[in-house]
């Protein structure tokens, strides 16, 4: 006769932290995806413009490392961006290996509508919360990237 086991039951999936912020993620992300594109551009096409407009010229491999991507990703990416007309590979005079990215006149038009995209997005989700409650919870969330060593930026 085999003995009885008496092992607790497994919790169910609404306990559990991450269940919840994967919830709130999908939505939140499946949203902006969505309103991004209506504009042309996809989430990883924002992140690297958001970038690219914070240093006027960025290398490749700044680029790279900023987004955590492959330099093959990462070419593509620019490429992409370049058939759009929002940045543009700029080389130093006689070194056509030694380049730097910069957005162009249309990509510096188009990151502050974004931007105001990715604000909208964030009132339409957390907007109910009171100012000390968003705080609050940006503080934990960036509490959690930075003890867990997060790099990347969330690009898909």
């Amino acid at each position: 006769m085999k003995k009885a086991s008496h092992t607790a039951p497994p919790s169910p999936l609404e306990a559990h932290l991450g269940f919840w912020l994967r919830c709130v993620s999908n939505h939140v992300s499946a949203r902006f995806q969505q309103q991004l594109e209506a504009q042309g551009v996809t989430v990883t096409e924002w992140v690297a413009l958001r970038t690219l407009w914070d240093a006027p010229e960025t290398s490749h491999a700044q680029l790279i490392a900023a987004l955590g991507m492959t330099k093959g990703a990462a070419s593509k990416l620019v490429s992409r961006l370049e058939d759009k007309g929002l940045a543009e590979r700029r080389f130093a005079p006689g070194n056509t290996r030694d380049q730097s990215l910069a957005l162009t006149r249309s990509g510096r038009a188009l990151v502050p509508r974004l931007a105001a995209v990715a604000d909208a997005n964030d009132a339409h989700f957390f907007g109910h919360l009171g100012v000390q409650a968003r705080q609050d919870l940006m503080r934990t969330l960036q509490a959690l990237v930075q003890q867990h060593q997060f790099k990347t930026p969330p690009t898909a």
